[in-house]
């Protein structure tokens, strides 16, 4: 049985209650199995990426310094949702504080706008190694990737930063109970009883204006090199970079795909089973974690001779 929260006033909660997956309390137990291994594999996978490139001076280049920003946020985003998901799985603990709820969801959307933008990066930075590869050390010095990351962060703050406001100027009229496994905008926002036009608004301007133009522009980047690929006159060496691209453009579209359906269920979804949308929900702030440091990162030979020679010697 969960507990019911104190109201410190009509306006906001003093606790909010997640609920988890809708639908499937009985399974919480079971469905935290999965959901706890991919986390796992997602903390030794970036965690080792992290160590073999900044142990090996010869890795401190530019594609290499990109994958540890994905990797680092990697981490922080799965790390912002599973282990509350896990408590409430695991040992009941559905509670979660106003301010807790907020500084969750804060870090849910940065995180992801942060991790959207080192993904065009990443393939700005692929763009200019095939298309440019005389001017790559020039055009992508320490200085500028210097500048690019922090740049990731800034403008995930700055966009994101609105939202806890909006949140902040709504009143709760004794709603709190949360259908989810974590905080988001759109999943606080519906519990209001007052109008959330604001919200859908600037959230819908966000997903659009923020996030699509990055898939926008990287999928011009890989169409551009793909372009490139095309003129190469070795076959294996077009087979190679196909397979390369290949599995970079299937990460992307499991970061994206789940987001901004997830995204959209919460506006215009409303026949999706919320089950559906929970699960979706999650996938899509776990799976790339997990799977980035296989396809950017193993798959990459010199990092796969490291890690292999790593393992070796503890023989």
């Amino acid at each position: 049985m969960l507990s019911t929260s104190v109201i410190n006033n009509t306006d906001h909660p003093s606790t909010f209650i997640l609920l988890g997956i809708p639908g499937m309390q009985d399974q919480h137990v079971w469905a935290a199995i999965p959901f706890c291994s991919m986390y796992i594999l997602a903390l030794v996978g970036n965690g080792t990426i992290l160590y073999i490139v900044m142990t090996n001076r010869t890795l401190h280049e530019p594609m290499y310094l990109f994958l540890c920003l994905l990797s680092i946020t990697d981490l922080v985003l799965c790390s912002t949702t599973l282990p509350k998901m896990l408590t409430i799985f695991w040992f009941r603990s559905h509670i979660i504080s106003y301010h807790g709820c907020l500084t969750q969801m804060f870090f849910v959307h940065t995180i992801f706008a942060t991790e959207s933008a080192v993904l065009l990066a990443m393939a700005f930075d692929r763009y200019v190694a095939i298309c440019h590869p005389l001017h790559y050390t020039s055009i992508l010095n320490a200085t500028v990737i210097g500048k690019i990351g922090l740049a990731c962060v800034v403008r995930g703050l700055l966009f994101v930063f609105p939202f806890v406001i909006l949140i902040k100027r709504l009143p709760f009229c004794g709603h709190h109970i949360i259908p989810h496994t974590y905080c988001e905008h759109m999943g606080i926002a519906k519990l209001a009883c007052a109008s959330i036009k604001p919200n859908t608004i600037y959230g819908l301007t966000v997903a659009l204006s923020v996030t699509g133009m990055d898939v926008v522009l990287i999928t011009t980047s890989y169409g551009l090199i793909l372009r490139a690929v095309l003129r190469l006159p070795s076959k294996d060496a077009q087979f190679r970079a196909f397979s390369t691209c290949g599995a970079h453009i299937c990460v992307i579209l499991v970061f994206y795909v789940p987001a901004f359906f997830s995204f959209f269920t919460h506006r215009f979804g409303h026949q999706v089973p919320p089950h559906v949308h929970i699960v979706l929900a999650n996938l899509y702030l776990l799976v790339p974690p997990v799977l980035n440091p296989l396809v950017y990162g193993i798959n990459t030979k010199q990092i796969r001779l490291r890690i292999f020679g790593f393992f070796m010697g503890r023989r």
